[in-house]
């Protein structure tokens, strides 16, 4: 159902997953990233801003694939979709959620850790769900396990996934991405500067190519 943007998914390799708490740090994330060679983001609607700062960020950096995160609701989704996303990611499997972002035609990663979230998630023809949170769920052994009945499903592991160990997450074939923070997190750019950010991103992003390429 959303293959062109499963494809895109692989070529990104790693989504930072961001808490933006400022619209004005939008643009010069957006930059950085991109710059890093970190195509994409996805801003979680863990606060108030989130759907102003997804617009600033593609206002910013035209190119970018911008998602929404933590979107528990179908309103949430809703202004997440009106603000320019590209595709929501939920914690958890919504069945509401899940089918109105279908019906938008909107790319939809729900979070799905047990064979039932993974069935419910295939009986909507996705073939992609997070696992999330990864290292609480058994990491890189429990996604074999279930990649194992459910051939052909894969995966973006969110939560404990590092610089220290998402080399191993990206070189198993069950993993389409993997979510992360450590790029991304507050403290990094506090101070309004953006290079410790940059400078984490295109480390990353050495990894992707390094495994993929």
């Amino acid at each position: 159902m959303f293959e062109k943007f499963y494809e895109k998914l692989e070529s990104l390799g790693i989504v930072p997953v961001i808490v933006l708490e400022k619209v004005e740090d939008s643009a010069p994330m957006a930059h950085a990233l991109m710059h890093a060679g970190m195509r994409s983001a996805e801003v979680t609607f863990r606060t108030a801003c989130a759907a102003e700062c997804i617009a600033a960020m593609i206002e910013a950096e035209p190119e970018i694939c911008v998602g929404a995160g933590t979107v528990l609701n179908n309103e949430q989704a809703d202004r997440a979709v009106a603000a320019g996303a590209q595709f929501i990611v939920s914690p958890g499997y919504s069945e509401d959620v899940v089918a109105h972002c279908i019906g938008l035609n909107v790319p939809v990663l729900p979070g799905c850790v047990t064979p039932t979230d993974i069935t419910a998630a295939i009986g909507h023809g996705l073939h992609v769900t997070k696992f999330f949170p990864a290292a609480q769920y058994g990491g890189l052994d429990t996604i074999k396990a279930l990649a194992a009945p459910f051939v052909g499903h894969r995966f973006m592991p969110t939560g404990g996934v590092s610089a220290a160990n998402v080399e191993k997450y990206l070189s198993c074939p069950a993993i389409a991405a993997c979510g992360g923070t450590w790029m991304v997190k507050p403290a990094l750019f506090a101070d309004g500067d953006f290079s410790a950010v940059e400078a984490k991103a295109r480390e990353a992003m050495d990894i992707v190519r390094r495994v993929r390429s």
